[in-house]
C-alpha cells in the first residue's frame, strides 16, 4: 500500500478509522529522509493492517501544532481516531514494528 500525502484539511478524515501512522516530516530534515524507506517497508509488509500517511510540517502547520509536534520526524499513531502512541526521531524498523505490534 502506498503512503499518502495528507494536509491539515484531510487529516481528520484520513486518520479516524483503523490503525493509522502519521509521519510528520519536512524536505530539509535528514532523519525524516532516513525514516521514509523504513515506513515504505512497513507499508509494503503490513499495508493491509494499517495505513501510513505523511504530512509536510512546512506546508501544514495547524495539525502539528494541535498535537504538539516540536521536532521531526514525529510518528503519531492513532487507533480508531484516538492517539495511542507517539515516536519522536528516527527509529530502526525493528523498533517501529514492536511499537505497532501493540496495536495490530
Amino acid at each position: 500500500m502506498a503512503i499518502e500525502e495528507i494536509t491539515d484539511a484531510t487529516f481528520e478524515q484520513e486518520t479516524n478509522e483503523g490503525l493509522v501512522l502519521t509521519d510528520f516530516w519536512a524536505t530539509w530534515c535528514g532523519p525524516c529522509r532516513m525514516v521514509a524507506p523504513v515506513l515504505e517497508e512497513i507499508a509494503a509488509e503490513q499495508g493491509d493492517k494499517l495505513k501510513i500517511v505523511k504530512m509536510d510540517v512546512d506546508a501544514n502547520q495547524e495539525t502539528p501544532g494541535k498535537f504538539g509536534v516540536m521536532s521531526i520526524p514525529t510518528l503519531l499513531i492513532k487507533k480508531d481516531g484516538e492517539v495511542v502512541d507517539t515516536v519522536i526521531g528516527y527509529r530502526p524498523k525493528e523498533e517501529l514494528d514492536e511499537v505497532l505490534a501493540k496495536y495490530l
